[in-house]
Formats: C-alpha cells, sequence, structure tokens
C-alpha cells in the first residue's frame, strides 16, 4: 500500500472531472477496506493501471466507503485485487460516474 491522503471526504468536497469522453468510477467497499488500493485498467492494456485507496466519505445521513477514480476515458475497465487476480470488469460511459461494488 501507498501513501494517499486518508482523510474523509464530506458532501460536496468532490469535484469531478468528467466530460463526453471521460468518466468517473466509484467502487463501493465494506469498512473494514479502509486504505486498500485499487486498481483499475482498460481491459484490454492491463498494464496501464491507475489505482486509488478506499476512504470514506460522510454523506448527509450516512458514512460509505469507497474509491473514486476519474478521469478515466470511458470504456470497459478490469478491476484489480491487489494479488493481480482480476475482480471483475465494467464499463464507463462518457459524461457519468458508474458505481461498482467490490
Amino acid at each position: 500500500m501507498h501513501q494517499h491522503t486518508s482523510h474523509p471526504s464530506t458532501q460536496g468536497s468532490v469535484v469531478l472531472d468528467i466530460g463526453e469522453d471521460t468518466a468517473a468510477l466509484m467502487i463501493h467497499t465494506a469498512p473494514e477496506h479502509d486504505g486498500l488500493e485499487i486498481h483499475v485498467s482498460p481491459l484490454d492494456r492491463p498494464e496501464q493501471r491507475t489505482h486509488a485507496a478506499v476512504r470514506p466519505r460522510h454523506l448527509a445521513d450516512r458514512t460509505i466507503h469507497c474509491v473514486l477514480i476519474h478521469p478515466l476515458p470511458a470504456g470497459t475497465y478490469t478491476v484489480w485485487k491487489n494479488d493481480g487476480i482480476a475482480h471483475g470488469s465494467v464499463t464507463l460511459t462518457g459524461g457519468g460516474v458508474t458505481e461498482y461494488h467490490w
């Protein structure tokens, strides 16, 4: 695991950089995954990975734990476990936020 900002974010504190050809990926996890790095890569380029760490996100009525990765070009991505084995895949649509459950 790398050192990442582990401070929780609050409602309205994240600005997404998405557009016609770019998207965001929100990966929901359980609280016990706080700090876990989750990697994603384009389906056809597994060596081209980007990652983010799970953080708590405080909303008005609850706290969720998730990874938010953006901007990503629209397309299909592999979601990787830390052991290098694929967890699953997800397709992102430009201009949107796609949710994935870990």
